[in-house]
Formats: structure tokens, sequence, C-alpha cells
């Protein structure tokens, strides 16, 4: 299980993802640089599969079943094809995600609401608050 997050500080703003694999028990935070809410929501979701497929490899990336637990409705509408995509940036997100999925057995994207959602946003926060100190440039 992964629960990922992503914010800004304004839209578009300062923003940060965060990502904490629950299963692995890891977690990332880092600055993104300038980007809108739904931006940062979607880069984390990129950054935590990534992950992901880094910590277990190819071999056991391909055999795993990935839940991913967003606080975002409307990336999750988006992702499970409720939802229209019709920025055209968002649309790249959206293939950068559907191409990753390729790499797993299977990947599914569920809504949680925020209060379930509290270590990957106490991560976007973190490297928010700590701009200056890990390089971020904004």
């Amino acid at each position: 299980m992964m629960y990922t997050d992503g914010g800004s500080r304004g839209n578009p703003g300062p923003a940060a993802v965060g990502v904490y694999i629950e299963t692995l028990g890891k977690k990332f935070g880092e600055c993104i640089g300038t980007k809108t809410n739904n931006e940062a929501e979607y880069m984390a979701l990129i950054l935590g599969l990534k992950k992901i497929k880094q910590e277990l490899g190819n071999a056991k990336s391909k055999q795993a079943t990935i839940t991913c637990f967003l606080d975002s409705e409307l990336v999750v509408k988006q992702l499970n094809h409720e939802y229209r995509l019709k920025e055209k940036h968002i649309q790249e997100f959206f293939i950068e995600i559907w191409n990753l999925m390729l790499d797993f057995a299977k990947v599914e994207f569920a809504h949680v609401p925020r209060e379930k959602n509290k270590i990957a946003d106490a991560m976007v926060n973190e490297a928010l608050d700590d701009k200056n100190k890990s390089g971020c440039l904004f």
C-alpha cells in the first residue's frame, strides 16, 4: 500500500510531493518547484511508483499489486476513467503513470480522506518548510 500527496502554497505556487510506502516502511518528500495542486498530486504518484519499482526491483515489481491511496478525489476519478482529462500537461502525467503501471501486476487507485493520509501530507509540508535546507528553488 502506498499513500501519496502533493500540494502547493498558492495555486500555482511553491510545491512538494510526499510518499509513504506503508508496506516497505519508506517515506519520501521533495520539492518540485512551482506547480498547481493537481500537478503536485500527479507528480507524487509518479515518484511513488518509481520508488516502489526501485525498492522491489524488476522481477518482484512484475508480481506486485499496488494500491495507491490519494486524498485528491479528482485525480483518483481521472485515473479510474470516471472523469475526462482536458489539459494537455495532465494528460502527459496520466500517460506516464499508465506506462509505470506496466511494471506491476496490478495498480489500483483509491480515494482516502485527508485525515487518513497524514504521513504523506506531513512529507509535503516538511519538504516545503525545509526548502532552503534541501536546496529547493522556487
